[in-house]
């Protein structure tokens, strides 16, 4: 994990830094069923509640996908932008913001990174940026919420569905988070996240349709908030899953994370996962830039206007000699 940044004030015309340094209960531990044994043969410990919440959010998600030809168009492009905003909720959010610190936000853009990320309802800030450190400082061992050695399925969704490891819990307790706690909009939003779920991730994506272009509630409800809700959950964890079993490795070919463009589009971005493990301090999460990254298209728009600041980069040099160290040569 990289350190926080230190304090270098306001960055002049928005130019990017060069880095020259090298929810649910229960969430993660294993996915098979009952009588069979998980990683080092410990007995799983199934969270029937999730499994059920889950299944049927699934379950509604495609129920929805009949109502798309009676809804109002102004409501499939409102449930389109409720879709990025939860996205960027996580990605630019909870991820490069305060998961890897990897650039500064001013207040008035943590709180509304806050607010997308309980319209994302994936655990609060603050439990979300502890797993993802978990992950990248103990990928790929039991200590990795989800694990991508023990499948698509569990690295997907499975890890939701079960108790915890307990290296995940042990090694979590070791992990450095004072920062997460020493962030008010952080502490706040974990202490108010039920009610701000309710209404950032069910509430007002529904009512707004309804009440501002006379959509139908039922119509708001599936679209807005159930398929959004879902599309977006599958979309981030399609990372944790896809872009670690499929794709090619240019950075580094001896860790499992790949580069997947596919993934990229559907998580606005986050798919570069090879170069992301690789340069986890970097705010871009990519070599390209724009290219297929529209989370770096918000936080360079949010540089601009002078609410995000001190963004770190991974210098030229320094890529091109991971590349030809540790690189698959495909690139």
């Amino acid at each position: 994990m990289p350190a926080p940044a230190t304090d270098a004030g306001q960055v002049p015309f928005c130019e990017a830094k060069e880095e020259t340094r090298a929810g649910l209960e229960g969430s993660a531990g294993g996915a098979d069923p009952p009588g069979r044994r998980g990683a080092r043969g410990r007995r799983l410990h199934i969270v029937w509640r999730n499994v059920v919440l889950m299944s049927l959010l699934h379950l509604g998600a495609a129920y929805s996908l009949v109502l798309i030809p009676k809804a109002k168009p102004l409501t499939l492009l409102w449930a389109y932008f409720c879709f990025l905003l939860t996205a960027l909720g996580v990605t630019a959010g909870a991820h490069r913001l305060w998961s890897h610190r990897s650039y500064k936000a001013k207040l008035p853009l943590r709180i509304f990174l806050a607010a997308a990320n309980s319209m994302a309802f994936q655990n609060d800030i603050f439990e979300w940026a502890r797993d993802h450190r978990a992950h990248h400082k103990y990928s790929e061992t039991d200590a990795d919420p989800h694990n991508a050695r023990r499948g698509f399925f569990f690295s997907h969704i499975g890890w939701l569905l079960v108790r915890k490891h307990p290296d995940v819990i042990e090694k979590g307790r070791n992990l450095d988070v004072t920062d997460l706690l020493a962030d008010p909009v952080v502490q706040f939003q974990r202490k108010y996240y039920k009610t701000s779920v309710v209404l950032m991730c069910f509430v007002v994506p529904a009512l707004v349709p309804w009440y501002i272009w006379g959509e139908s509630l039922w119509n708001s409800y599936f679209l807005a908030s159930i398929l959004r809700y879902t599309i977006a959950l599958n979309g981030t964890w399609l990372v944790n899953s896809a872009a670690h079993m499929y794709g090619n490795r240019p950075y580094d070919r001896h860790i499992s994370p790949r580069q997947n463009p596919l993934v990229a589009l559907g998580a606005i971005g986050e798919g570069f996962h090879n170069y992301h493990h690789t340069f986890p301090f970097d705010y871009s999460a990519s070599e390209f830039g724009l290219n297929f990254n529209p989370t770096t298209w918000f936080i360079d728009f949010m540089c601009l206007l002078g609410l995000a600041t001190d963004r770190k980069r991974a210098t030229k040099s320094m890529i091109e000699a991971r590349k030809a160290k540790t690189g698959d040569g495909s690139a």
